[in-house]
C-alpha cells in the first residue's frame, strides 16, 4: 500500500455517515399559514435592538435535513414569496435548550400539527455556528475576540430523517429540495449561512439508500 492509499484509509476511519433517503419516500402537504411579520430592514432592526434590550442575546436554531434526488444529495429549504430561502428552524424561546427549541421549530412548520410527535426529529451534531456582532451586519462564521456582546446567534444541527415521514407546510411556504452542489457558496440566492452547508457537511460520508 502507497503512501497516499495509507493517507486515504486513515482519513476514511476518522469520517462520519449519514444515511439519505429517496425523495419519493416522503409524503408532502399544507397546512394553515403561519403570519410573518411584514417589515422593512428598518422595522426588524428596531425590534431586534427592543428584543435585545429586553432578552439579551438572540438564539436561533435551523435544521439541515438531507434526502436523495437523481442520485445526488439534496438539502431541503423552506421558501417565502417565491424569494426567500431557509433552513428549518426559528428563535429560542427564554430558557429554552437548542434541541428542544429546534423540535418544537420543526413541529410547528414541517409536522401535521403544531403539537407534532417531537420524538420523530432525530437531533444529531452541531455542524456550526454563525454571529451577528452588532445590529446592521450579516451573520459570520466566527466571533472575533474583540467583540464582547453579539446581537444574535445561529446555530445549525445535523437532523437525521428516518426512511419516510409526512412533511405538512404551511400553505404560504414550499418545501424545495435543492442540490448541494447548487447551495455551494450561492451567497448571491442563498446567504451566507445556507450557502455554508456543504463546506460543513465534508466531514461526513453520505450513503445514498436505495428503497
Amino acid at each position: 500500500m502507497g503512501d497516499d492509499d495509507e493517507h486515504n484509509s486513515s482519513s476514511d476511519e476518522g469520517r462520519k455517515e449519514v444515511d439519505i433517503y429517496p425523495l419519493s419516500c416522503y409524503y408532502f402537504g399544507s397546512k394553515e399559514a403561519i403570519v410573518f411579520k411584514d417589515e422593512t430592514v428598518s422595522d426588524r432592526i428596531t425590534r431586534m435592538k427592543s428584543n435585545y434590550a429586553a432578552y439579551g442575546l438572540r438564539t436561533s436554531v435551523e435544521a439541515v435535513l438531507l434526502v436523495e434526488l437523481f442520485k445526488h444529495p439534496h438539502l431541503l429549504l423552506l421558501q417565502l414569496n417565491n424569494s426567500i430561502f431557509k433552513l428549518p428552524g426559528g428563535r429560542l424561546r427564554p430558557g429554552e435548550s437548542d434541541i428542544d427549541g429546534l423540535r418544537r421549530k420543526l413541529s410547528n412548520k414541517l409536522s401535521p400539527s403544531r403539537d407534532g410527535n417531537e420524538t420523530e426529529w432525530e437531533m444529531g451534531e452541531c455542524l456550526g455556528m454563525w454571529w451577528r456582532h452588532d445590529f446592521e451586519t450579516l451573520l459570520c462564521p466566527y466571533l472575533p475576540p474583540t467583540v464582547k456582546k453579539p446581537k444574535e446567534c445561529t446555530k445549525l444541527f445535523l437532523v437525521r430523517l428516518p426512511e419516510s415521514r409526512k412533511f405538512i407546510v404551511p400553505e404560504n411556504l414550499k418545501l424545495l429540495a435543492v442540490p448541494l452542489s447548487q447551495v455551494h457558496e450561492n451567497h448571491k440566492t442563498y446567504g451566507p449561512v445556507i450557502s455554508g452547508v456543504p463546506q460543513l457537511l465534508s466531514k461526513y460520508s453520505i450513503n445514498i439508500i436505495d428503497i
